[in-house]
């Protein structure tokens, strides 16, 4: 089973909105049917006539009042709760419609603290979908907090119902769960515990730690080249012509942790790159790029890059070091000359580097030959570092096996550094072991990502040697 990430899950819907030719309320339309339908296929009339709707601010909340009329319709008393209702269509008319149906609209107020005396043997969670972010602020705070402990699956398992000898109210919650991430699930455990969910288009990542007894599928208004395009070709059929959605396979209580690998994609929105926002020096372009890693926010090490090297018999291998340095001459980083990466640059300057900044959604490839800075560049960067890290260059024997009793005997070492040079006016001595590399490019990529996989990459390769000046081509994706 595929499952949608938020970034995906939104890009979906901006496509149906917008290309797809659906309008708000068609698509909620849709999505509530689906949602009614599901419900009452698990908690008919018969034996659970009362049903209580939560409806949120957003669209989730839209899809409970249609949900809330045709449950109405189909012959169930239907309450509504909407603390915070949306002034604007189609939501004043949703809320029109449910009043001429009959269903009561509730005061927030009313419920109380305590859910098992709520006028309910279902409560229908609207309360929010797959955009929101917290906290929770009131009144669906409190909302949330009186579902958790008294409707649904957790309640059950609490025999918080039996504490108070009143039944239980069945909970079912429309797309995510209200107080779950919509990634990863219920992570502060304050969030409900459904007894069932239906998922709209297709369930959302936190979907697979649902546990409850039921889950469903619902809106149907999947096309066959959104669900090709995103990974859903799996999903369960619809049965016939009904509205009521195929339900969901139940993820298996013993399924690996890392069963949704398959389903783990994003859908990447956040910038464009087109030729004329390409200069004609690739150092130019990739300053620009790394101002903008710098600023976000969401970027913690901005200068950090993977720096791949060929071994003996050109065997690669990659780890992550820093940038140190940026000018004309290249990309500098330093390290310990006697360690793995050095000896091999030594041996072999063929390298590559590449950045990526993932909420920028975007990354660069360098390729070139790496040669050791003049040890006066070196001993100055060394001479600008903690105290600390410049004794943990003398510490470390970097990639050699640490002998004795493992990270004890490194300990052991820094601390017989730091009683050396404890008076901290002495300097501490440059290791002519140790220094700086710079890799002179001769191909730069540029990567940004793009919808549907078709990623924007432009490529700056060096023409008739260092004085040539660059070529820029486009690849394909």
């Amino acid at each position: 089973m595929a499952y949608l990430s938020k970034a995906d899950a939104a890009a979906i819907d901006a496509e149906l909105m917008g290309p797809g030719g659906f309008s708000l309320d068609q698509l909620m339309e849709l999505a509530g049917l689906s949602v009614a339908c599901s419900l009452a296929a698990e908690y008919p009339a018969a034996t659970h006539p009362r049903v209580l709707v939560l409806a949120g601010p957003g669209n989730n909340g839209g899809d409970g009042l249609v949900a809330a009329r045709h449950l109405r319709h189909f012959g169930y008393e239907v309450a509504v709760a909407y603390p915070r209702p949306t002034q604007r269509p189609p939501f004043q008319g949703l809320v029109t419609q449910l009043r001429r149906a009959g269903a009561r609209l509730v005061p927030v107020e009313d419920l109380g603290p305590d859910a098992h005396a709520w006028p309910a043997d279902v409560v229908l969670d609207g309360l929010f979908g797959f955009s929101f972010r917290g906290p929770l602020r009131p009144p669906f705070d409190a909302l949330v907090a009186a579902l958790a402990a008294g409707a649904g699956a957790a309640a059950r398992a609490t025999g918080a119902g039996d504490a108070v000898l009143r039944p239980c109210p069945a909970l079912v919650s429309i797309d995510v769960p209200s107080g779950w991430d919509v990634e990863a699930g219920d992570e502060a455990g304050h969030g409900l515990r459904p007894d069932m969910l239906v998922s709209l288009t297709a369930p959302k990542r936190c979907a697979a730690r649902f546990a409850g007894a039921h889950h469903y599928l619902g809106g149907r208004f999947l096309t066959p080249d959104l669900a090709a395009r995103y990974g859903l070709a799996d999903l369960p059929p619809f049965p016939g012509t009904q509205h009521a959605p195929a339900p969901a396979p139940a993820p298996p209580t013993t399924a690996s942790p890392h069963a949704d690998l398959p389903g783990m994609r994003q859908s990447y929105t956040a910038g464009t790159l087109e030729e004329s926002d390409a200069p004609a020096d690739p150092l130019a372009l990739f300053q620009r790029w790394f101002g903008d890693a710098r600023a976000h926010p969401g970027v913690a090490e901005p200068n950090a890059m993977v720096l791949s090297t060929l071994g003996a018999g050109s065997a690669p291998s990659a780890r992550v070091v820093l940038l140190k340095g940026l000018d004309s001459r290249g990309f500098a980083f330093f390290t310990n000359y006697a360690s793995r990466k050095g000896t091999e640059l030594d041996a072999n300057p063929a390298a590559a580097l590449t950045f990526f900044w993932e909420p920028l959604q975007r990354q660069v490839r360098v390729e070139g030959f790496a040669r050791r800075l003049p040890a006066a560049e070196s001993e100055a960067y060394f001479n600008s570092r903690p105290r600390g890290s410049q004794l943990g260059a003398w510490a470390s024997r970097q990639s050699a096996p640490v002998a004795g009793n493992g990270r004890a005997a490194l300990d052991e070492r820094m601390a017989e550094l730091e009683g050396q040079y404890a008076d901290e006016r002495e300097p501490v001595p440059y290791p002519e072991h140790w220094g700086g590399f710079v890799l002179e490019p001769h191909a730069l990529e540029f990567w940004q990502g793009r919808p549907s996989r078709l990623h924007d990459r432009l490529v700056y390769e060096r023409r008739g040697g260092e004085e040539g000046g660059w070529t820029l081509t486009r690849l394909q994706p």
